[in-house]
């Protein structure tokens, strides 16, 4: 008998399968050299994950990201970003800054395929260890280089930090996100940040997509290339019709805090046990929902009797009143009930009514549907204790991604790495430590 269809899938790409499988970057070699930038760590987890070996340069002393962490708490050395990124990885420390660590990281650079930088622009290059350099005698290197302004035009020679919060507000998101001026108090009614590190993540991911599609192009052609990757860009790039609206219009996106003008409801609501998302994509779909609600003289109400009306942010405010008087008598199970069970007898534009719990950290780690998926998973490790991590998104049948182990405390892995690569014995590694290049 053939399975059904969650079975097979289980079955096929279930995460707990993965160290039986080949893995898709196996044999390759990344050279992690970014600083202060969590951007570089994500992009190097993501090859990591797939089987590259990712071998992460810090100074001696570690990386400053390793203290980028809420309330300063730190689990032996290292604090809670940089444990989420550094999994995967042979950390070794090496001073960039001296004429003799750079010269170690050109040698250990010739036996790269990628390496991941995060510096202002050409600091690297006048260091004479950036992509010009080193790809002379490594011809097929991809260098991925991470920075705010890029490696060119008007803000590249500035020198700032590549700071993540410029990355969010520079990209001009941080200009849409926020409650409206007319609709909250004044401390309230700011430009707003988004709440994780957007900046850092999206050129991270950015970076791996580009790194990944440089690395299929010297396949075919047998040559490396530079990628320049910005932050900001990045941001921009995900701000849907902002920059669009601007140039066909003239009109600038404004904060619209949990309403919005393209389509509504679709909108945060206050529950019992918290909020819930409600949406209701067309007319047909908020007929639908003044079901659910048991409210049908909404559909006879002029505020609300068209999609035009509806998108209008004085009538957005009186339904979000109206939707909250019913959410506010059910917990946030009982309203995706009522609407699943509603919708399941619609079809087409009037089934396109969407709910979802809104969940905090303690609530996503209580359902288990995240757990079977292998989503999150429970380490134990000699160097930090019990942890618990997320796993690689992605569920893959032939060649899955997977978590080998957490990250390694500063400079674990000199005498492995630079034994292997440069064949160093322990006495050149005590010098080089003794003399502040290692």
């Amino acid at each position: 008998m053939e399975k059904d269809w969650f079975s097979w899938a289980k079955e096929q790409t279930d995460p707990l399968s993965s160290r039986s499988k080949p893995e898709a970057l196996e044999g390759l070699t990344v050279i992690d050299a970014s600083f202060e930038h969590m951007g570089g760590l994500v992009c190097s987890s993501v090859l990591a994950e797939f089987g590259a070996e990712v071998i992460r340069v810090e100074p001696p002393g570690g990386d400053p990201a390793r203290k980028y962490t809420p309330d300063g708490i730190l689990i032996r050395d290292t604090g809670l970003g940089y444990l989420v990124e550094g999994h995967n990885k042979w950390h070794v420390t090496l001073n960039l800054r001296s004429e003799e660590g750079r010269k170690i990281f050109k040698q250990l650079s010739s036996h790269a395929d990628v390496i991941i930088e995060t510096y202002p622009a050409g600091l690297m290059d006048a260091w004479g260890i950036g992509y010009r350099q080193l790809s002379k005698d490594n011809p097929g290197l991809v260098y991925l280089a991470i920075y705010n302004y890029g490696q060119f035009g008007p803000r590249a020679k500035c020198g700032l930090p590549d700071a993540e919060i410029v990355s969010q507000a520079a990209s001009g998101i941080v200009y849409i996100t926020g409650e409206p001026d007319e609709m909250a108090p004044p401390e309230f009614a700011i430009p707003t940040k988004v709440g994780n590190w957007l900046g850092w993540y999206t050129a991270g991911l950015f970076g791996a997509f580009g790194v990944l599609l440089a690395l299929n192009h010297r396949h075919k052609s047998g040559k490396g290339q530079m990628v320049d990757v910005s932050g900001i860009e990045a941001i921009m790039g995900l701000i849907d019709y902002n920059i669009v609206w601007y140039h066909t219009q003239g009109e600038i996106k404004q904060r619209i805090g949990n309403y919005d003008t393209a389509v509504f409801p679709y909108t945060f609501a206050r529950c019992q046990d918290g909020y819930v998302f409600i949406a209701a994509y067309n007319d047909q779909a908020f007929s639908t929902l003044a079901e659910v609600m048991d409210r049908l003289d909404l559909l006879e109400d002029p505020r609300f009797n068209s999609f035009a009306q509806r998108t209008k942010l004085e009538n957005e405010r009186a339904l979000l009143e109206i939707i909250e008087q019913w959410t506010s008598q059910f917990t946030a199970e009982e309203i995706i009930q009522k609407v699943q069970q509603c919708i399941s007898k619609k079809k087409g534009p009037a089934a396109a009514v969407v709910t979802g719990r809104v969940n905090n950290a303690r609530e996503t780690m209580a359902q288990q549907n995240w757990w079977e998926r292998g989503v999150l998973a429970k380490i134990h490790d000699t160097n930090y204790g019990e942890l618990v991590l997320q796993m690689p998104p992605w569920k893959m049948a032939g060649a899955p991604p997977r978590f080998k182990w957490p990250c390694r405390p500063v400079g674990a892995d000199n005498e492995y790495i630079y034994g292997k690569y440069l064949g160093y014995g322990s006495l050149k590694i005590n010098k080089l430590k003794e003399a502040g290049i290692i």
